[in-house]
């Protein structure tokens, strides 16, 4: 089975159903497996055949999700790329993954218009310069059905990570990766033919795509696509739409929460609440289900490589839990905290997680030696340190590479960071590992603020909160943190040019 079949089956079994609602257009499953079958033809005419690599650089739109199986229903390797990189970064990822195509929407066009490669560029709307017309591709191809025999271990998709520590790697998938997380969020998640799927996130990234997009396809629900998100936005597609399920980054709530459109809304069509990418603390759950009227709140935890997969916790764990990605894997995944050595650490010990499952990537494009480091045999190191608890849950301690080792001490800088975030009028803070002559790196802390920080203020504050080994000595206040396309942070030009004696 791959993706492309099981959109033509959801066309046999379901075809008067809405497969996709986007900006006031309905399609039926029938129509959207035609419109795939047009434009796989109108591709195979133009060059690409089985092996090319075809980009799309297209928000959350009707023509990512055509292009999306099209792409697949030839056996091409579908790449698809945040639409708010910039040109010299979507350069780069054009060239690193050998794309032969690309196909652009005409509200990113100011981004793609210079560009010279790929051989084959395609843009919706009229054609313009050396791009082709995605509508007229379509319009003029044939409407004959495209059979798709590829297998589950065939490559499908290549994603592209946040480069916050370098270039950005690209992450290649089987249909079997990604048809494992997919059945894995229908399964957890009831996902079922009725359920209808609200997609605000990139469906650049992997949580969007793999899990709710194709857990949708996987069973022929309605999938319900914006082009971006706004708390308004969300709170409008709910009532209209009669959604069922949501995922979303924790701002996206957090922004949502003090919306006045919420306490009249009528969001009771809403069964899931999901959240992944980083944790909501106990207080940020409380108001969150206060504002929102739930307790239909779910968080997932994972990764790009993974599928992702990795972690739940559960909407009747968050009141005493609420902060730890859970006690458990999902369905078809294993997870383990892990020492150097690759040994099980005793709860309360501090180990890497790894996880087991075939959700797990095939491995980096062009990247051998990355991906072997990736792997302890074919357990995946997510890079995330956490611990157990005395009653199993999985508390996230910080990243590996973000570790500070201070005259020997390992200082974890999420622990400091969560401490200044509660300080009156700050904003956002990244805390650094930088050089030390005698130390080999002492703490800093970078933040943003409403109003400027008394630093001797906010340190008597950490003190009160920290050990002393933990409180930062260098300090600096930023207008706002540099953060990559995806919106995390980036910490390595925080530690660059910086040394202390």
């Amino acid at each position: 089975m791959n993706s492309s079949q099981l959109l033509a089956r959801n066309a046999r079994k379901y075809p008067n159903r809405e497969a996709v609602v986007c900006m006031g257009k309905r399609t039926t499953y029938k129509e959207l497996d035609q419109l795939v079958n047009r434009l796989a033809h109108a591709l195979i005419g133009e060059g690409i055949q089985k092996g090319s690599k075809v980009a799309l650089f297209l928000p959350n739109v009707e023509e990512f999700v055509i292009s999306y199986f099209a792409v697949q229903r030839i056996g091409a390797v579908v790449v698809p790329i945040n639409v708010k990189l910039t040109t010299e970064e979507l350069e780069y990822i054009l060239d690193h993954s050998d794309a032969d195509a690309l196909i652009a929407h005409e509200m990113v066009f100011d981004t793609v218009k210079q560009l010279q490669a790929p051989s084959l560029l395609i843009k919706t709307g009229k054609p313009q310069d050396n791009f082709l017309s995605f509508e007229s591709l379509i319009d003029n191809a044939e409407d004959a059905s495209f059979p798709c025999l590829l297998k589950e271990d065939d490559e499908s998709t290549i994603l592209y990570t946040s480069g916050t520590t370098g270039k950005p790697k690209g992450v290649l998938f089987s249909y079997r990766n990604i048809l494992t997380v997919a059945t894995m969020i229908a399964v957890e998640m009831e996902v079922k033919p009725e359920s209808r799927m609200l997609l605000m996130m990139p469906l650049s990234h992997s949580a969007p795509l793999h899990l709710f997009l194709m857990a949708g396809i996987l069973v022929g629900s309605t999938l319900v696509i914006t082009p971006t998100f706004t708390p308004d936005l969300l709170i409008e597609t709910v009532e209209k739409e009669k959604t069922t399920h949501f995922f979303g980054a924790p701002v996206a709530y957090l922004l949502t929460v003090d919306n006045p459109r919420l306490k009249t809304a009528d969001l009771s069509s809403m069964k899931w609440w999901i959240y992944g990418g980083a944790p909501l603390s106990a207080n940020e759950v409380r108001m969150v289900k206060q504002a929102f009227r739930t307790d239909n709140i779910c968080c997932v935890y994972g990764l790009t490589e993974a599928g992702p997969s990795g972690s739940l916790l559960l909407a009747e764990e968050h009141d005493a839990k609420a902060g730890s990605i859970g006690k458990r894997a999902p369905l078809h995944t294993e997870l383990r905290i892990v020492d150097d050595q690759g040994e099980d650490v005793q709860p309360g010990e501090v180990g890497e997680i790894v996880l087991l499952g075939e959700g797990n990537m095939i491995g980096y494009y062009k990247d051998d030696e990355a991906t072997k480091e990736t792997f302890i045999g074919e357990w995946l190191k997510t890079g995330d340190l956490g611990r157990f608890d005395e009653d199993g849950y999985i508390w996230i301690v910080d990243r590996k590479k973000d570790l500070i080792i201070s005259g020997g001490v390992n200082v974890y800088p999420k622990e400091i960071e969560e401490v200044i975030l509660q300080f009156p009028n700050v904003t956002e803070v990244a805390v650094v590992g930088v050089p030390h002559v005698e130390w080999g790196e002492t703490v800093k802390a970078v933040f943003a603020a409403k109003s400027p920080i008394d630093v001797d203020e906010l340190k008597d504050f950490l003190s009160a909160h920290l050990a002393k080994f933990k409180v930062p000595r260098l300090y600096e206040q930023v207008d706002a943190l540099p953060r990559n396309a995806s919106g995390k942070i980036l910490k390595q030009p925080l530690r660059e040019g910086v040394a202390v004696k």
